[in-house]
């Protein structure tokens, strides 16, 4: 069982106190804020000692002005909404196009501006959000709940309630950047990559999904055998082009829930990080848009620095029949599982 302790980190613009959580068990330790439910350290023994692998920022201002969701929690609708609108039950509902013609990540202020409510509960880190009905545009009152705990073999896990009563979209995910090779180490360097997927979904030049999804046999995207993340995005493929890089749903199952298992593992810096979920789809991004934005302990996180390995539903499922559904009806429950294992090769 972890060890739990609270401090204050800071205050947000409008006047809001933001709590800093830390879980400790065994040589690793995990720090979340009550600002965006955000992941703001994973340390991990490493053979220097103890290693920082996910990106962050020292302060509360610094997690305001940035839009890189860095290590946030994402809802109420991770990803792209194409158009920005849906129709459900007959219903169309309008929504922020805050991605050029998409709804990304929730909208204007999504989960990741939310401060959330801690407490902890069995040595693991509870944290509750209210969504009211129409925030951001979407329908129902939604309650959210995840919790992170972490144990002595560098397991980091995540899981995700939520309930509404109204049918309305959910799609719930964390939003890290990993840099096995450390946080401030700058760039992606040998880090390799292997994902257990056959298949992507199809992006055209806005990142909205078309609706086809693509075998990876033969392209940059079959990662069934670990690559070398920099050796991928230096091959030629529209996809890679028309994303800058990686940015991409790689499709784990057809189902919109399924049990726990192996989704993608990473190695670099004598580290190992395997990913496990319950989730349909993996988001792999490859930090295209990082542009030099400040970070802890002075470090500035540049082009490609950390990448993301978000969990969650196929994007813009609400438009594609043939996607796994990310509809909540009133009164059933979400749940989905992730969990980031991290050990010394």
């Amino acid at each position: 069982m972890a060890k739990v302790s609270c401090e204050h980190f800071g205050t947000t613009k409008e006047g809001r106190e933001v709590e800093q959580w830390t879980l400790r068990a065994g040589d690793y330790a995990i720090q979340v804020l009550t600002y965006g439910g955000t992941l703001r350290s994973f340390c991990v023994p490493a053979p220097e000692g103890s290693r920082d692998i996910v990106l962050g920022c020292d302060t509360v201002e610094g997690y305001e002005n940035q839009d890189k969701y860095f290590g946030a929690l994402i809802g109420r609708v991770a990803n792209r909404i194409g158009g920005a609108a849906f129709d459900l039950n007959g219903v169309h509902y309008s929504l922020a196009a805050n991605n050029g013609p998409n709804c990304l990540h929730g909208g204007l202020r999504g989960f990741d501006k939310a401060i959330w409510a801690a407490r902890e509960e069995n040595g693991a880190l509870v944290l509750t959000l209210n969504s009211p009905d129409g925030e951001e545009g979407f329908p129902g009152s939604l309650e959210v709940q995840v919790t992170y705990s972490l144990s002595e073999d560098g397991s980091l896990t995540l899981d995700y309630q939520a309930r509404s009563d109204r049918d309305t979209l959910c799609n719930l995910t964390n939003h890290s950047y990993f840099n096995l090779l450390g946080h401030a180490y700058g760039s992606l360097g040998d880090q390799k990559l292997q994902i257990m997927a056959p298949a992507i979904v199809e992006t055209d030049e806005n990142s909205t999904p078309t609706g086809t999804v693509l075998p990876v046999d033969g392209t940059p995207f079959d990662l069934r055998e670990p690559v070398e993340i920099g050796k991928g995005l230096a091959m030629d493929h529209t996809q890679l082009k028309l994303g800058h890089g990686y940015d991409h749903n790689f499709v784990l199952h057809c189902q919109s829930w399924a049990p726990m298992s192996l989704a993608a593992r990473a190695t670099g810096g004598g580290l190992c990080l395997e990913c496990r979920t319950t989730q349909p789809g993996l988001q792999f991004y490859s930090g295209n848009y990082l542009d030099g934005v400040p970070g802890k302990n002075g470090a500035v996180y540049g082009l490609r620095s950390g990448f993301c390995l978000e969990t969650q539903a196929w994007p813009d499922a609400i438009h594609h029949a043939a996607f796994p559904s990310a509809v909540l009806r009133a009164g059933e429950v979400y749940r989905q599982s992730t969990v980031y294992r991290v050990y010394k090769e």
